[in-house]
This record gives C-alpha cells, structure tokens and sequence, in this order.
C-alpha cells in the first residue's frame, strides 16, 4: 500500500474537516499569521515623578531624593524631553493607539508586540525625532535589512536603510518569528525578548527607545498572541538611565538646569557628560518612573500572573524583590532575582497574600534614588478585566 503525497494529505486534512469520513486525517498546521504594529519614535517632555511626591513614604522629598526631583545648576529634575516609541492605528500615524488600564504600568517603555512562533512580525516605523533611529530585536530572525544597527557588515547601501531611518523617514522591519525565539521546554508558554534603537545604541536607549516583545510557544495562546496559561501579564524594566549620555542632554540643560551657562558639555570614551553634579543626572526608575510613581499593577487572590523583568543598557546590577508573595523563576520559588545589563527573566506568581505591597531593587543607591513602586492584590474575585 502506498500513501498519499504530502499535497494530497493537506488536501484530504482540508476535507476532513467538513466531511467527516476522513476524520483520520484532520490533523491541522498551526495558523501562521502576520502581526502588523505602526510604531513611532516621538519626542515628548516626560516626568519621572508626575504626582510630584514620594508615593512609598508619603513624606515630603528629603535632601537624598531632592537632588533626582527638583533641577539644579548643572543638572535636570523630575522633567526631561525623551524618545519614545509610541503607537499609532495605521500607517497615516495620525492617532495614538490608546494604552489600557492594565498596561499602563510600561510607563516609557514602547509598545507590547506580541507574536507566536511561526508568525511574521512586521514593523511600520516612523522616525518623528530630529536624529537618526531604528528598531533593533532582540531572539527572533531578521535579514540586513530589518536589523536595525550600523556596522561594517559587508552589505551594500540597499541593506542599510534600516540602519538609522532619517527624521522624518519611515521604514519597514520584518521579522520572521522562528522555534529559537519561542520558550524552550524547560520554560512556560512564553518567551520574553525586547527591541531598541541602535543607531547610537548608548544615546538611544538613554534617550528612552525602547520596548518589550513577547513570543509564545503553539497551541499556548489565543488569537491575539496572549498566552492562555496566565490570567495577567506585568512588565517591569529595571531601567537605568543616564540623562548624560542621552540624545537629549543639551537641550534638557538648557531647558530644565537652573544655571545653564555654567555648564561645559565634554565628552569622556564618547560619552556627554556635564559638570561635578553629573551623579544627579542619573535615574533610578522602574519603567521610567521613581518614588512610586509608577502605576500600581492589581491582581487577584490566585490568579496565575506572570511578571515579565529586564534591564536596560547601562553597567548594570539589580536585585528586583517583591514584598508580600513569591515567585517561580529559574525553577527555583523566590522573592528576589537577580539582574544584569539588558538580561531578561520571566517570573510566574499565584499571589495568596491581598493587600498594597513594595516592589523595588536591592541595591542600597538604587532603592535610595527611587527605583520602587508598588503592586496591588485584591481578594479572590474582584478583578475579572483580562488584558490583551
């Protein structure tokens, strides 16, 4: 007995579904699809504490916190203009997709892409900035062009549009989602992945491009790519940013430092740095935000919430503990991880302890200069929202 070509199993698998009588074959493919995402980098004056207070200890600024809030002669304070990309409807980029409440706790961080393995995610860039820019991935396949990052690659001009799309410019990244950039089977249903700029990847980042990507395994998540083993999703990037080194120095200097003109911008190994009070232009934050100024996450008595934690682009050590629960992370249960410059680790909690609890970094300077925030958990059954 001899069987069937391959294009004529797919054609009696197709059959099978509405006839039945050859329900042996109905095993399907998994459905490939393309993820299409309109995201732009835009230039906007962020504040690193909006409510102007220490949401952790309720007290006034003390003279450790002042210095990182209120501008001085040579540096900025709570205020700074960033990048950030941002996302839009269509390729018009005329409206702002607007953010829901359970994700507005990525604070700076650009957009949540999301894919399956198998999927095809393509990127509609625009460059709303005045310098150069891209979109860099981190795990998932792409060609020259759709790398985002300038070197000596050995690529003609063609390739290297994507290198650092000009103001103004728009360019399309695409980026094959293959089995290596989904979990292994030692993990959960996703893996965690993120994307920058890396034109200048030092001032880019600093700057404030940047952004999270979540991949999930087949048959682990629903239409939109949203994993189906977890009821919530959280984000936290234990972000360091360097205000020296940013696209943006000059002009926060001379817009936000209260004695501009005593200000010498030099450069040491490349990177911009300003006068002796240079350490307060350094931030702590947690997405972008310090003191607790963050938006809180909630969650419920034993919903199954996965948090998803990295760090950014500085000379970097963390220590991301949470008060009050525990969690699943690197096979081992857990209430603090440890963390390295732009390392990503994926954390699983089933919080049984309701209540208002800290979330911060170990690292004495870090916790002082206001990488903290807070998480919320509510008795069984008072959350019932599901994010996308």
């Amino acid at each position: 007995m001899s069987f069937p070509t391959k294009p004529l199993l797919v054609t009696l698998a197709a059959a099978a579904v509405s006839v039945g009588s050859l329900s042996c074959y109905a095993t399907q493919a998994p459905v490939s699809v393309t993820r299409t995402y309109y995201i732009a980098a835009d230039e906007v004056e962020w504040d690193y504490a909006p409510s102007g207070q220490n949401l952790i200890s309720g007290e006034p600024w003390d003279s450790i916190q002042r210095p990182f809030v209120e501008p001085g002669p040579q540096h900025v304070g709570r205020v700074a203009r960033k990048s950030l990309y941002r996302e839009y409807t269509d390729s018009t980029f005329a409206t702002l997709k607007p953010r829901s409440p359970e994700w507005e706790h990525l604070g700076y961080l650009g957009p949540l892409v999301r894919a399956v393995v198998g999927d095809t995610i393509r990127i509609v860039f625009r460059n709303n900035t005045t310098f150069p820019s891209s979109v860099h991935p981190h795990g998932v396949f792409y060609d020259k062009d759709s790398e985002g990052a300038p070197y000596e690659d050995g690529t003609d001009t063609g390739m290297n549009v994507d290198d650092g799309v000009p103001p103004g410019g728009t360019h399309v990244y695409t980026w094959p989602v293959p089995e290596r950039a989904g979990p292994t089977d030692d993990e959960g249903s996703t893996a965690f992945w993120m994307y920058h700029s890396h034109t200048d990847e030092v001032a880019d980042v600093n700057a404030g491009l940047m952004g999270p990507m979540i991949i999930a395994r087949v048959g682990a998540a629903d239409a939109d790519g949203v994993p189906t083993d977890v009821d919530r999703e959280i984000i936290m990037t234990f972000a360091e940013i360097n205000e020296n080194a940013s696209r943006h120095l000059e002009h926060n200097i001379r817009t936000y430092a209260t004695e501009p003109d005593s200000l010498t911008v030099y450069h040491v190994f490349g990177v911009p740095t300003v006068g002796a009070e240079t350490q307060f232009n350094f931030r702590e934050t947690l997405n972008g935000m310090i003191y607790g100024n963050l938006p809180m996450p909630r969650m419920a008595v034993g919903e199954r919430v996965r948090w998803y934690i990295m760090g950014t682009t500085n000379f970097e050590v963390h220590a991301p503990h949470w008060h009050g629960n525990v969690v699943v992370a690197r096979h081992m249960r857990t209430d603090v991880l440890s963390l390295l410059t732009m390392q990503r680790v994926v954390a699983d909690m089933v919080p049984d302890n309701p209540g208002e609890w800290l979330f911060h970094c170990h690292v004495a300077d870090h916790l002082r200069m206001g990488m903290e925030a807070k998480y919320e958990v509510v008795p069984r059954g008072e959350l019932v929202a599901r994010r996308n």
